[in-house]
């Protein structure tokens, strides 16, 4: 990267989580506990250890909860970003820019984990491979094969540099995006107003050659049903307990 680690990042911890009932019957899905720790704990552990400095927390569905529970959270410093409406990921990235900074910054999925594989971790390794020069957009990509709770078709391929192509009308693409990520805020340049998906902003970086990949050596989960929480859960050590606050 042409430049230190991020400082900042931005959390999408706004969804409703309805596939994940009835854990999220009464609970956010970012605090839905996987082997004993909260799912939002373990991404903002992975960022304190990548020394990101603050990151942005949106929210919505049951937010005074995720707002408790961030409380006494000093590491990375957590600022709430609250939408009375759902902004999709790229509205509430959007919204949260000016307290982002002007320099590249990773935005994480809470409805995911992963485990670390050869190589180092995977937040450095994507600091480590972004460059700002021919960049906008550096996604972590995980070969289908290898991903855990998630059964559609894949995402991406990548050209020998890395450059990402959509799986278009192929019947599978080799990789699925892991929802980690690291932008350039110059990616929000006239982009829409209120809610959006980044996938909006994915395709133009695509068409200008400056989205990116690359691929994730560990394990990776998709926290989005039942059954992904409880391959999550076993391949972390514990079986997924529903609890109620």
């Amino acid at each position: 990267m042409n430049g230190p680690m991020p400082e900042f990042a931005m959390v999408l911890a706004a969804g409703l989580g309805t596939r994940l009932g009835p854990f999220t019957d009464d609970l956010p899905k970012p605090l839905v506990e996987v082997a004993g720790r909260a799912i939002l704990d373990r991404v903002l552990d992975a960022l304190a250890d990548a020394a990101v400095a603050r990151c942005v927390v949106n929210t919505h569905y049951l937010a005074p909860m995720i707002e408790a529970h961030l409380a006494g959270r000093t590491a990375p410093e957590a600022e709430l970003s609250h939408e009375d409406q759902l902004l999709d990921t790229g509205g509430g990235v959007a919204r949260a820019l000016p307290a982002l900074g002007a320099r590249p910054f990773f935005v994480i999925n809470a409805d995911i984990l992963w485990s670390e594989g050869p190589g180092g971790a995977a937040l450095a390794r994507l600091a480590a491979d972004f460059d700002s020069q021919t960049m906008d957009a550096l996604l972590l990509l995980v070969p289908l094969e290898r991903s855990m709770g998630y059964d559609g078709p894949g995402d991406f391929m990548c050209d020998d540099r890395g450059r990402l192509r959509r799986r278009g009308r192929a019947a599978s693409a080799p990789y699925v995006f892991t929802g980690l990520q690291i932008l350039d805020p110059r990616l929000f340049g006239d982009c829409p107003d209120g809610a959006f998906s980044l996938n909006i902003l994915y395709d133009r970086a695509i068409a200008s050659g400056r989205a990116f990949g690359i691929e994730h050596t560990g394990r990776w989960f998709h926290i989005g049903t039942p059954a992904g929480l409880e391959l999550a859960s076993a391949a972390l050590g514990a079986a997924p307990e529903l609890r109620r606050p």
